[in-house]
C-alpha cells in the first residue's frame, strides 16, 4: 500500500508539469464560475418519468445533471432546452437508459452472448445497439454488467457472463468497445454483488481480499481498460461496508491504484439504502459517507441535493470534494460532446436495420448450446413436426430480461420461423402449445397433446423459464422447470416418438432428467428479437451450433455454488462415492470413504464450463509447448485442430492452466486463453496461444505488523497446460516450470 501512495503522488507531480488540455482547461473554467448549489445539482440524476413537473422544474433550477428513463428524441430535446436554454449556465443532461442488451432490436441476453465465445460478434451488437439508443437521446447505459456469478439461483445472473474471470473479463472490454463512444458504458456493479449469500439479490456478500482481486475486480479493469467512462456502485455491503461508501473499493483501488478518472455513480438509490443497511442513522450521515467514498453522482436518492450544501457549511465536508466529484460528472459530458451538440437529430433512422437483424439472428445461433444430440439434428425434410411447450410462441418471453424498449410485434418466435420457411405448412407443421406460460400447471391440455404427438415423426418441445423469472430480484431457490413442465415432457418421452428439448431461460437449469428423456437437447438462454429464427436454422441444419456453456450447470441445487475453477481440496473425490441409497444399515463410518463429496450425487456436474456439441466432430492433436525465442518466461502452446466430420462448423478451442504449488492454493484449473475458428470439413487449423508471467500471476497477501499487504506475483512452479474443447475434457496435458 505505501508503494501505491507514494505512485499516486509522484504522479501528482508529474501532471502539475504538464500542459493542461484543452478537456481540463474547458472544465476548469466552467468549474470555476459553479455555485456549490449548482455543484450539487450536477451530482444529482432523477427519473422525471413520474412527478414530472416537480422534477423539471429542478431541471429549470439547474439541480439535475443527468435524467433516466426519458426516451425519444423529442422528449429529450425538451429536457434538453430546459437545462441548456434556461439556466444560468447552460450545462446540459446527459439522458440515461437500462440498454442492456440491445435497444429495439432485442439481441441475446448477456449470459447468451457469453455462451457465443465471440467477443466480436458482441462488440458489433453493443455497437448497433448504440446508434439505435442514441438516435432516441440515450446517451449512457448501464452496461455492461460484469459481475462473476458462480450461482444460478441469483437472478442477475442473466445479466452477465458467467463464472469465469477471463471470459467476463474479454467481453467486458469488447461491450465497452462497442457502446462508445455513440453512448457512455457504465460497467457496473462494483463490486462482489454475485457472491450474494443464497444467490439472494442484494444479500451479503464476505470476499478475501485476494478473491475479491484474482476473480471479481478483474472484469471492471477490463472495461476501465477498454475505455469505459463510468462505474456503477453496487446495492451489496461488502465484508460488512456498502459499496456505495467503500473507501477501499471507490479510492483505493479505482482512484488510486487503477488511476480511473471514470465517473462513478449510484445504483437506483443505493446511497440511502445505507440506512436499512444498518450503517448510517439517517440520511445526512449516508451523504456524508457516500461523498468521502466519492460516490460521485447520487441516482433517485435526493441525498447529495438534500444534504450536501448543509454538510459544506458544518465543514463536515470540504468543496474541494465536491469538485472532484463535478470534474468527473463534466467530463464525462465533455468527452460524449454535450456541450458542443446538446440536442439529438429529431429525424431518426429506422430501428431494425437489416445489418441489426442479421447480426441478432447469428449472435443467436452461436449463443445457443447443443447439450446432447442422438443423430436426431439436423431435421431431416419432410418430417411431421409437431411444436408444443409454452416457449413455442412467445414473442415477449423470447426477449429476456432488462427489455424496455423492445417490440415483441417484431419478435420472430420458432412458431414464426418454422410457419414462414415451410412450403406446406398444414402438412407438415402442427402447434399444439399445451401449456400457456412456463408456470402454467393446467394439464388439461395434454391429451390433445399426446394425440398431436403420436401422429408427429419428431416432438419440438420448446420449454423454460419466462423472462420475468430471471433479471434483478428474481432469485429462485428451485431451478427445476417450473409449472408443469416436467410433467409434460414425462408425456412425451412416453409416445416413443423422437423429442427434441429447445430450452429457453434466463440461467442454467436443472434438467438431468429431461435431458435423458430428449432425444436431443439445445439451450439457448432467452435470445432476443430474432430467437426464433436462429433456433429454425439451427434445428433444420441451416446453421451449425457452435455455443459453448458460459456456466456449470448443476444436477441439482445443492450442488450450488458450483463452478469449474475450485480448489482441489486435500482430499478430493477421485473414485464414484458410495451413494446414500447404496450404503447399508449399520455401515461402519469410515468404510464409506472419507473424501469430499455428497451422499446424493457425485461431485460432477450436469455440464462442464465450456461445453458444447456440433454437427460435427473435431479431434486436437500434436499440443506443444514451446518457449518464446528471447522473452524469458513467455511460452507458445499450439495444436492442430481437425475438423473430423462431413459439416464445416466453427470450434471454440480454449487454454487452461493448473498450478500445483505456490505460495497458496490455485484452482484446477484456469481458463488462460480461447479462440473460435471456423474449419471446413476435413481439414485442419493450427491454433497457437502465447503465455506470459502476466497470465500465471495471482494475488498474494501477507500481515505485517497487523497490516494486511497485498501484492501481484508470479510464483516459481510446475504448472499443467491443456488446450480443450472444455474445462472437463480429460485431454493429456503438458508441463512447464515457470522460473523467476
Amino acid at each position: 500500500m505505501v508503494c501505491i501512495a507514494v505512485l499516486s503522488v509522484m504522479l501528482s507531480v508529474l501532471c502539475s508539469c504538464t500542459p493542461q488540455s484543452e478537456e481540463d482547461r474547458f472544465i476548469d473554467n466552467l468549474l470555476s464560475r459553479m455555485t456549490l448549489e449548482e455543484k450539487i445539482g450536477q451530482m444529482n440524476q432523477l427519473d422525471p418519468s413520474w412527478d414530472s413537473e416537480v422534477k423539471e422544474q429542478l431541471i429549470r433550477e439547474g439541480k439535475v445533471g443527468s435524467v433516466f428513463n426519458i426516451v425519444g428524441a423529442e422528449q429529450v430535446n425538451r429536457l434538453q432546452r430546459m437545462a441548456v436554454e434556461q439556466t444560468r449556465l447552460g450545462i446540459p443532461l446527459v439522458a440515461a437508459r437500462d440498454v442492456i442488451h440491445g435497444f429495439r432490436t432485442i439481441y441475446p441476453i448477456p449470459l447468451g452472448q457469453a455462451a457465443s465465445w465471440n467477443t466480436g460478434l458482441v462488440e458489433q451488437a453493443a455497437r448497433l445497439t448504440a446508434q439505435e439508443a442514441a438516435a432516441e437521446g440515450i446517451r449512457w447505459t448501464f452496461s455492461p454488467m460484469v459481475d462473476v456469478a458462480r450461482d444460478p439461483r441469483w437472478g442477475r445472473i442473466a445479466e452477465g457472463y458467467g463464472e469465469d474471470t477471463y471470459l467476463a473479463s474479454a467481453f467486458a472490454a469488447a461491450a465497452t468497445r462497442g457502446y462508445q463512444p455513440s453512448i457512455a458504458a457504465c460497467v457496473k456493479h462494483f463490486a462482489g454483488y454475485s457472491a450474494s449469500e443464497g444467490g439472494r439479490d442484494y444479500n451479503t456478500t464476505w470476499i478475501p481480499e485476494t478473491l475479491l482481486r484474482d476473480v471479481y475486480l478483474p472484469p471492471f479493469k477490463a472495461a476501465l481498460d477498454a475505455g469505459a467512462m463510468s462505474v456503477m456502485c453496487s446495492f451489496n455491503d461488502l465484508n460488512g461496508l456498502p459499496s456505495s461508501a467503500n473507501h477501499h473499493l471507490n479510492v483505493d483501488i479505482l482512484r488510486d491504484e487503477w488511476q480511473s478518472d471514470a465517473l462513478l455513480v449510484s445504483d437506483w438509490g443505493s446511497g440511502s439504502d445505507l440506512v436499512p443497511h444498518g450503517l448510517c442513522a439517517d440520511k445526512k450521515e449516508a451523504a456524508l459517507r457516500c461523498i468521502n467514498a466519492r460516490m460521485e453522482m447520487d441516482m433517485q436518492a435526493n441525498i447529495y441535493t438534500d444534504y450536501l450544501a448543509e454538510l459544506v457549511r458544518e465543514k463536515k465536508v470540504d468543496e474541494k470534494q465536491i469538485d472532484v466529484c463535478v470534474r468527473s460528472i463534466l467530463r464525462m459530458k465533455y468527452r460524449l460532446g454535450l456541450f458542443e451538440h446538446p440536442y439529438v437529430s429529431e429525424q431518426k433512422p429506422a430501428p431494425y436495420s437489416e445489418q441489426a437483424l442479421v447480426t441478432a439472428t447469428q449472435l443467436a445461433e452461436e449463443s445457443a448450446i447443443l447439450l446432447k444430440n442422438n443423430g436426431i439434428l439436423p431435421l431431416r425434410d419432410n418430417l411431421r413436426i409437431l411444436l408444443c411447450g409454452p416457449m413455442a410462441d412467445q414473442p415477449k418471453e423470447q426477449l429476456g430480461t432488462w427489455v424496455f424498449d423492445g417490440e415483441p410485434d417484431h419478435s420472430v418466435t420458432p412458431l414464426n420461423a418454422f410457419l414462414t420457411h415451410t412450403d406446406n405448412p398444414d402438412a407438415h407443421i402442427r402447434m399444439v402449445a399445451g401449456l400457456s406460460y412456463s408456470r402454467d400447471r393446467n394439464t388439461t391440455r395434454f391429451a390433445e397433446v399426446e394425440r398431436a404427438a403420436r401422429e408427429a415423426d419428431v416432438i419440438l418441445f420448446f420449454c423454460g423459464e419466462e423472462a420475468i423469472l430471471s433479471g434483478e430480484a428474481r432469485c429462485r431457490a428451485d431451478l427445476n422447470l417450473p409449472g408443469a413442465q416436467a410433467e409434460m415432457m414425462d408425456m412425451l418421452s412416453a409416445t416413443g416418438k423422437p423429442v427434441v428439448m429447445v430450452v429457453m431461460a434466463g440461467r442454467p437449469l436443472t434438467i438431468g432428467k429431461q435431458v435423458e428423456q430428449a432425444d436431443a437437447v439445445l439451450y439457448t438462454f432467452h435470445g432476443g428479437t430474432m430467437a426464433g429464427q436462429a433456433l429454425y436454422n439451427l434445428l433444420t441444419g441451416k446453421a451449425v451450433p457452435s455455443g459453448r456453456t458460459p456456466v456449470t450447470f448443476p444436477k441439482m441445487v445443492g450442488q450450488v455454488p458450483l463452478y469449474y475453477n475450485r480448489h482441489n481440496t486435500g482430499r478430493p473425490s477421485y473414485d464414484p462415492p458410495m451413494l446414500i441409497d447404496s450404503i447399508p444399515v449399520g455401515c461402519p463410518q469410515f468404510s464409506i470413504g472419507q473424501s469430499s463429496y455428497w451422499l446424493e450425487t457425485p461431485t460432477e456436474p450436469l455440464f462442464p464450463f465450456g461445453y458444447g456439441l456440433s454437427y460435427t466432430t473435431f479431434m486436437y492433436n500434436d499440443i506443444e509447448v514451446l518457449p518464446v525465442e528471447g522473452q524469458a518466461n513467455h511460452y507458445t502452446v499450439s495444436c492442430c485442430i481437425t475438423n473430423t466430420g462431413d459439416r464445416d462448423a466453427s470450434e471454440t478451442v480454449q487454454l487452461y492452466t493448473r498450478q500445483l504449488s505456490g505460495d497458496l492454493v490455485r484452482p484446477i484449473r484456469e481458463l488462460k486463453g480461447f479462440e473460435k475458428i471456423h474449419i471446413p470439413a476435413g481439414e485442419s487449423r493450427t491454433v497457437r496461444f502465447t503465455l506470459t508471467p502476466e497470465q500465471l500471476a495471482y494475488w498474494h497477501e501477507r500481515k505485517d505488523n497487523c497490516e494486511s499487504r497485498v501484492w501481484l506475483a508470479t510464483d516459481t512452479a510446475l504448472f499443467q497446460v491443456w488446450i480443450a474443447p472444455d474445462s472437463r475434457c480429460a485431454t493429456v496435458p503438458d508441463t512447464l516450470r515457470i522460473n523467476l
